[in-house]
């Protein structure tokens, strides 16, 4: 036990100023610092945010007790993180700020069924008076290249979203501080309308990790092969289209592509949203009208509501204050983060554990890493994003920092990169099947649920059938799990467990006529059945029991 104040101040000064001779430095002053550092320690004293001693008097009136219980940080560990937050004045997280980001998250969802959904002749009870709205459509059609004008069916989106979705618009109007100035400078870049930035609102809820029904990723919902178009790597480590910098250039050049072909920035959105192929067909169809509003009948129901979408989030955020709608005033924005390049194979965890930089920052500032790892890619270079406060630490302190890595990689039995790359290697895509539930397929491959949601995407618990998942897995089922063509008669079952030897000519639906009760959606859910071929000698369980 730490019996005093001074004690824990002497061990807590040592620790500061330590270099790797700490321990010979302090026996002059009769103060051992053991190899095992006792939990609570470590976290009272990274607690103290070199606030001053005042701080760390109060922190220290109460004893300390020690325990045996297992450090999860080490001794190194330890020091070299203190080492780094010693160097600068350092910024202090807003984890209020990051919180809002971090659960921006689920906001994605919420917009995309919005836009599908959309009633354009449903009314709304505002206060807005049509004759006001028409006044500040006129303003915004003479400051903007888009086609503004009023129509019952926007003013029905306006008052919809004033109503219906006032808090979304909040929440968007205070995340926005964090991306818009990162959008504006690129959309410059491109000679391209500032207000196009509005459409990462609509197109993703301004989460880098949204992922729609049909695969569309990150701010500006690029599918697969556009984003390859555009030079957006996809692995299984990585998705550039995640990646706020490089998917935001690649959206301006899509944007810029489809202006010089159409040279209209309504239809220019209509063909992002849903293919260049579509907005011809609904030119033809319309015997050659190249009016968005006249053509947004023949177009698809998701892109028909796409740019009312898009032009009422463009009223609302350029008259927020007018209809009071206020967002949280921000302490950083994305521009107070800086870059560097990795030199070697790194988790979040490392990251979080040497920096101090929470895991769900590290998160919000670098999503496009699926598996929280930056890998280390001969000839490529993989970037870490980190408040500006902590770079300058970090490559002040680059070579120790990679030296402690290799140290704590060289002394695990299975290398964190070994495991990665087996990781990679045994990816597997599997079909959501009837039956199918996320808690099942996590249990069957080894996985957590929340890992299976992190790969793909996914924001709620639902799937589809016939929904395509990327798994990881730890664990392989047995093909009895997976299909009833190889045999399960040799699998045991608990004592007493009640089960059906499959013979020759049964099926699912004649085996549950057999026992009252029991329906076949019931035998395929207890057996993990998919198909419908049965081979004689199965055993199937004839309950909702643990094997």
């Amino acid at each position: 036990m730490i019996k005093s104040k001074k004690r824990f101040l002497s061990i807590f000064s040592g620790l500061i100023l330590a270099l790797p001779v700490v321990a010979q430095e302090q026996e002059k002053d009769s103060v051992v610092v053991s190899d095992e550092l006792t939990e609570e320690v470590v976290v009272d004293t990274l607690a103290m945010d070199m606030k001053g001693l005042e701080q760390m008097e109060e922190m220290a009136k109460d004893s300390v007790v020690l325990n045996d219980s297992p450090l999860t940080l080490s001794k190194d560990s330890l020091i070299l993180r203190l080492r780094l937050q010693d160097l600068p004045e350092a910024a202090k997280y807003d984890s209020l700020w990051m919180k809002e980001l971090y659960a921006n998250a689920s906001l994605s969802d919420e917009m995309f069924r919005e836009v599908e959904t959309l009633d354009y002749d449903k009314t709304y009870p505002t206060s807005l008076p049509t004759d006001t709205l028409k006044a500040r459509l006129d303003r915004l059609n003479q400051k903007t290249p888009f086609n503004i004008a009023y129509n019952p069916s926007l003013e029905n989106v306006i008052k919809s979203f004033l109503f219906r979705k006032r808090d979304l618009m909040e929440r968007m109007l205070t995340v926005s501080q964090f991306y818009f100035p990162l959008f504006e400078q690129e959309l410059d870049n491109y000679n391209i309308p500032l207000e196009m930035k509005y459409l990462s609102i609509v197109e993703s809820a301004l989460n880098p990790r949204a992922r729609s029904r049909v695969g569309a990723t990150g701010l500006w919902q690029f599918m697969y092969g556009t984003g390859k178009q555009y030079k957006l790597d996809v692995s299984s480590y990585v998705d550039d289209r995640s990646d706020p910098i490089k998917s935001t250039a690649a959206a301006c050049q899509f944007l810029s592509k489809l202006y010089d072909i159409y040279g209209d920035w309504d239809l220019a959105l209509a063909a992002y949203n849903s293919g260049p192929g579509n907005v011809n067909k609904a030119i033809r169809r319309s015997g050659g009208q190249k009016n968005y509003w006249q053509l947004r009948r023949y177009l698809p129901r998701e892109t028909a509501g796409y740019v009312p979408a898009f032009l009422a989030t463009m009223y609302l955020f350029e008259y927020a204050d007018e209809h009071g709608l206020r967002g949280e005033k921000i302490e950083r924005a994305y521009f107070e983060t800086d870059t560097l390049h990795v030199k070697s194979f790194i988790t979040f965890d490392q990251i979080s554990e040497l920096t101090g930089v929470s895991k769900e920052e590290l998160k919000v500032l670098n999503p496009s890493y699926k598996l929280d790892v930056i890998p280390f890619i001969e000839g490529k270079n993989h970037t870490l994003r980190l408040p500006k406060y902590a770079v300058g630490s970090f490559v002040h302190n680059e070579e120790a920092i990679y030296a402690h890595i290799k140290k704590e990689l060289e002394s695990k039995e299975s290398p964190l990169a070994q495991m990665a790359k087996e990781a990679e290697d045994n990816r597997i895509r599997y079909k959501v099947r009837s039956g199918d539930f996320l808690g099942k397929i996590a249990e069957r491959y080894g996985v957590g649920v929340s890992q299976l949601k992190q790969w793909n995407g996914l924001r709620s618990n639902n799937l589809r059938i016939g929904q395509r998942l990327t798994i990881f897995p730890r664990k392989m089922p047995s093909a009895a799990v997976v299909s009833t063509k190889t045999s399960s008669s040799a699998k045991s079952f608990p004592p007493g467990t009640k089960t059906h030897t499959v013979r020759s000519g049964d099926s699912l639906w004649t085996i549950s006529k057999k026992y009252p009760g029991i329906s076949v959606e019931n035998l395929r859910q207890w057996n993990g059945i998919s198909g419908k071929n049965l081979k004689p000698g199965t055993k199937l369980k004839l309950c909702e029991c643990s094997s």
